[in-house]
């Protein structure tokens, strides 16, 4: 348990000793895939690192968190459903119900909203950046501001605590920053304590929760607290996400994805650098001379191409190294492992085309593939990081008055998980498969005469996530337009009778003026 009453950075150095291992192991992980993801502590930015002798492992993490990122993101849909209340559903059972699509498109319409937003500010390639952390290090931290991109926190900046469900209840960040990056208020404290030979602060912000629920963020510096930066947050409302790829029961620290592969990867890695090596030696040319004959070493080694010595050619032998048979069961081996890790890491599923518009059922095959195969995993990140992006998506558009207030007792975001991903797209290929059924039971032309078009295609719409303003007609404008068919109908039908009649008239005009 942390002291309650020690500093803040009196509690990150308290977590710091069980965040030790999980540290280790991300560092040994990414050393055999992407060695930059988690350097040592002692890295600077002028370190050369160095590069495994295969590189499976960087193409397999970042195949994987691209294909994760299609299914939690997807770029041509929304990944949420707003959702009423069972109760409030209740009621809207006996109105109109075009009242209740109407209240499905607005719900659509935030929905569309919310979608841009995560696209003009980035989010995707923060999410991307995490996604590679997860799959290495099992271990992220998301940050996102009021305003702004979303930034991510790696494992060795920050520390957390989880309770028996999960949930973390305290997470502590540690940045190093300069002394001029501190608002006024903080550089009085920086200033007291900064010898001349430092040239950043360390700057420590602390999440926990409240007994009541709710969320405190603040930040400590030099041991003094910072009043200014005190913010309560309500619950699901926090800037901070702690991620986590494979959980463990009691483990405040996920797993990560590539752990389960270690053994794998450093087979493989073994053995390309050993077929590295031994084709490099196996490669040079070396003559050797029989120092009992009459061609001597010099002679040879000296002379140009095409040049006439004396000697003899019994005398020059080259050396060869026979490893022809081992080279070759190395390789077997090697390509053993390569396919468990490219079945493992999705390298062999057909890949995602990288285009603006990614049709649905590519999307769905990816998350089919993803949902199948890693187990859940895919399921478990889209509780712990979609719903929270979620709510602190619409928070904060509300605090900037991009959306409108909306009754949290009433409508909640709802995640769709697994195949179902698609978020409404589930339910257009319901209402299709609904309507194809009546055909072929009752025939087509039962559609006409108990299915309201008007009502199918708003729900068509709704779920394709389409905005039908001024595309579709309204009621009005459709009783308008019959109204002028009608009116041009009577004209057309009274256009030969006033003909006949004009033309009788003047023909009786003729008449009387010839008497």
């Amino acid at each position: 348990m942390l002291d309650q009453g020690a500093s803040i950075k009196g509690m990150y150095n308290q977590c710091e000793a069980e965040r030790r291992t999980y540290l280790d192991r991300g560092r040994d992980s990414s050393a055999l895939t992407i060695p930059t993801i988690l350097p040592d502590d002692s890295t600077t930015g002028h370190k050369r690192f160095p590069t495994p002798f295969q590189s499976l492992g960087a193409r397999a993490v970042n195949n994987l968190s691209s294909a994760l990122l299609l299914s939690l993101l997807p770029p041509n849909a929304p990944f949420f459903r707003l959702i009423l209340d069972e109760r409030e559903m209740r009621k809207m059972d006996g109105i109109d119900p075009r009242i209740k699509t109407e209240v499905e498109s607005s719900l659509s319409d935030i929905e569309r909203s919310v979608s841009r937003e995560i696209e003009s500010n980035n989010i995707r390639v923060s999410t991307f950046e995490a996604l590679r952390h997860l799959v290495v290090t099992g271990n992220a931290l998301l940050y996102l501001p009021e305003k702004g991109p979303m930034r991510v926190i790696h494992l060795d900046r920050f520390v957390c605590k989880r309770d028996p469900m999960g949930n973390a209840r305290v997470i502590i960040i540690k940045e190093n920053v300069s002394p001029a990056m501190l608002p006024e208020y903080a550089q009085q404290y920086a200033e007291a304590k900064k010898s001349k030979f430092d040239d950043t602060c360390e700057i420590f912000t602390m999440q926990h929760t409240l007994p009541n629920g709710k969320v405190e963020v603040v930040q400590e510096i030099f041991g003094h607290i910072l009043e200014e930066t005190r913010t309560i947050y309500e619950k699901n409302r926090s800037p901070f996400i702690a991620l986590r790829m494979l959980r463990v029961d009691g483990e405040s620290y996920g797993r990560g994805y590539v752990e389960q592969y270690y053994g794998d990867l450093q087979s493989l890695e073994g053995l390309s650098k050993a077929i590295v090596e031994g084709s490099a030696a196996a490669s040079k040319v070396l003559f050797l001379v029989n120092p009992n004959g009459t061609t001597r070493a010099r002679t040879l080694a000296e002379s140009p191409n095409g040049s006439i010595r004396e000697g003899s050619a019994a005398d020059v032998s080259v050396l060869k190294v026979d490893k022809t048979q081992d080279f070759s069961i190395t390789l077997q081996a090697m390509q053993t492992i390569s396919e468990r890790l490219s079945y493992a890491f999705l390298l062999t599923e057909a890949s995602i085309r990288n285009a603006d518009r990614v049709t649905a059922e590519e999307v769905r095959l990816v998350t089919q593939s993803i949902e199948r195969q890693l187990g859940g995993i895919y399921s478990v990140l889209s509780q712990e990081f979609q719903l929270p992006l979620v709510n602190r998506i619409i928070d904060r558009m509300q605090k900037q008055k991009k959306l409108p207030k909306i009754p949290k007792d009433k409508v909640t975001p709802t995640i769709i998980t697994g195949i179902d991903a698609l978020g409404r797209g589930n339910d257009l290929s319901k209402l299709d498969i609904y309507l194809q059924g009546i055909a072929q039971t009752v025939g087509p032309e039962a559609l006409g005469q108990y299915v309201n078009i008007r009502e199918y295609m708003s729900r068509r719409a709704s779920a394709l996530g389409i905005d039908t303003e001024g595309l579709v007609r309204t009621e009005e404008e459709i009783q308008g337009m019959m109204q002028q068919q009608q009116m041009m109908g009577l004209a057309q039908q009274a256009a030969p009778q006033a003909i006949s009649t004009v033309a009788g008239q003047v023909q009786q005009d003729m008449e009387n003026e010839s008497v």
